[in-house]
C-alpha cells in the first residue's frame, strides 16, 4: 500500500514561491497545494534517515475519493480545437499564426448558444476540482462533466506577523513589518499522495512502511499534518492508470492532461529556460526555423506555478551537508492540456539518458511533478 491521506491539524503556511512583484516583499504568499520538495522534506524529516523517495499526487482527497484540477481547455463546457484540426469549411481554418508557436485554440461553442453573462457566472464554471469518476469518464473518452466540480475547499488567512514598540503604536524596526498567508482546509478534506521508497539492495520502489497514523510536521510555524494509509485511493488511481495507458498505446490524435505541475526545463547556452510543454515535443506545423516536425499541435495552460526547491551541498571543512535555496522555476499550471497528433512519452520519464548518463530531470517526475495522464481525441 503506497497511497495516504495527509490532514491538516491546524492551518497550513507553505513559504514554496518568492512574490512576483517587489511590492509584495513584505507578503509571505502561501502556495497550494504544496510542492513536492515541501512534501518529500516533511516525510524524510519523519523518516530521520535518508531515502530516495517517489511521489505521485499531491490532490485533493474528500471521502476518500480523489479529486483532480479542472481541465482548461473548456469554455463554458465546450472544448477548445486547434485550428489545424477544425473543419475545413470553417472559416477559422484557414486564419494565419506564427507557426514556431503553438497552434491557436478557437471554442466549439454555436453562435445561437453564446448568450450575455457576467464574468461571475462564467467563473462559477470554470476552474475548481472534479471528482474522479468525472476524470475516469473523461479518459474513457466521454467528455468531462463541469457540473460536478466543486469550488477550491480552502481559504486563505492573513496573519501580520510584527512587534510595537513599548509604550509606542509603532513596528520595532528590528523586527520589520511581516504578513503571512496561511491556507485552512475546509473539514473532511486532505491532501491524497503515493509516497514510495528505493531499496537499493532489491533495486526496486516499496511502498512507505507505514500501517497508522502518523504526524508530520508540514509547512512554516512548526504546524503539523496526520498522514493515514488509505488503499481506496490506490484502486482509484490504478483504474486511472490503466485508462490513460491504452490511450497512450493508440495510435491517433490523443491529448495529454497535466495533473500535477509541469517542470519543463531545457539548457540553453548555460540557462536554464522553463515553457509551458516538454522541450522534447516538436510542433507539428513545419517551418524553416524548425525543420523537424513533432507530434505537438497546441496548448491550453494558464499562469505559471513558481516552485522553490532546495540544494544539499557539501560544506568543506566538515564536509557537512547543507540545504540551501534552489533557483526557482515555472512550472505548468495542473489542468493544463495538451493536443497531439500522437502520443509522446516525457524524457525524464527514464532515470538514464540514451548514452548511459544519469538524467538529471528524472528527479522532478519522483517528486510528483509532470504527471500526465491520457485521454483519445473524441471529436
Amino acid at each position: 500500500m503506497s497511497w495516504f491521506t495527509l490532514s491538516p491539524l491546524d492551518v497550513w503556511m507553505f513559504r514554496d514561491a518568492k512574490p512576483f512583484a517587489p511590492g509584495e516583499r513584505a507578503w509571505a504568499n502561501s502556495s497550494f497545494p504544496p510542492s513536492g520538495h515541501t512534501l518529500a522534506g516533511a516525510v524524510q524529516a519523519y523518516l530521520g534517515q535518508p531515502l530516495t523517495l517517489r511521489l505521485r499526487g499531491p490532490f485533493l482527497c474528500h471521502d476518500e475519493r480523489l479529486y483532480f484540477p479542472a481541465p482548461l481547455h473548456l469554455e463554458d463546457g465546450f472544448p477548445l480545437v486547434p485550428v489545424p484540426w477544425l473543419d475545413e469549411r470553417d472559416p477559422y481554418f484557414h486564419c494565419h499564426w506564427d507557426p514556431t508557436r503553438p497552434a491557436p485554440l478557437v471554442s466549439l461553442r454555436p453562435v445561437e448558444e453564446e448568450p450575455e453573462r457576467s464574468q461571475s457566472s462564467k467563473k462559477k464554471k470554470t476552474g475548481g476540482y472534479l471528482p474522479f469518476e468525472v476524470v475516469q469518464k473523461a479518459l474513457e473518452g466521454k467528455g468531462w462533466d463541469l457540473s460536478q466540480a466543486v469550488k477550491p475547499p480552502l481559504k486563505y488567512e492573513v496573519r501580520p506577523h510584527n512587534t510595537l514598540q513599548v509604550s509606542k503604536r509603532q513596528v520595532r524596526e528590528a523586527d520589520g513589518y511581516f504578513v503571512e498567508t496561511c491556507i485552512r482546509l475546509q473539514p473532511g478534506w486532505s491532501l491524497a499522495l503515493s509516497i514510495e521508497g528505493w531499496d537499493p539492495d532489491r533495486e526496486a520502489w516499496d511502498p512507505l512502511p507505514l500501517t497508522q497514523e502518523a504526524v508530520l510536521r508540514l509547512g512554516g510555524e512548526g504546524h503539523c499534518a496526520l498522514l493515514a494509509p488509505c488503499p481506496k485511493l490506490q484502486e482509484q488511481w490504478q483504474q486511472l492508470q490503466a485508462l490513460s495507458q491504452a490511450a497512450f498505446c493508440q495510435a491517433g490524435r490523443a491529448l495529454a492532461y497535466l495533473a500535477t505541475p509541469g517542470v519543463f526545463i531545457k539548457k540553453v547556452e548555460g540557462r536554464s529556460l522553463c515553457r509551458a510543454w516538454p522541450w522534447e515535443w516538436r510542433l507539428a506545423t513545419p517551418h524553416p526555423a524548425h525543420p523537424l516536425t513533432g507530434p505537438l499541435v497546441s496548448v491550453a495552460t494558464g499562469k505559471p506555478v513558481a516552485i522553490s526547491g532546495r540544494l544539499r551541498v557539501d560544506r568543506p571543512p566538515e564536509q557537512r551537508q547543507m540545504s540551501l535555496p534552489a533557483p526557482q522555476v515555472f512550472a505548468a499550471p495542473p489542468g493544463s492540456i495538451y493536443y497531439l497528433e500522437q502520443p509522446a512519452p516525457l524524457n525524464q520519464e527514464e532515470p538514464e539518458l540514451e548514452d548511459g548518463r544519469l538524467n538529471v530531470f528524472h528527479r522532478w517526475r519522483l517528486l510528483g511533478y509532470s504527471e500526465l495522464l491520457w485521454l483519445p481525441w473524441a471529436n
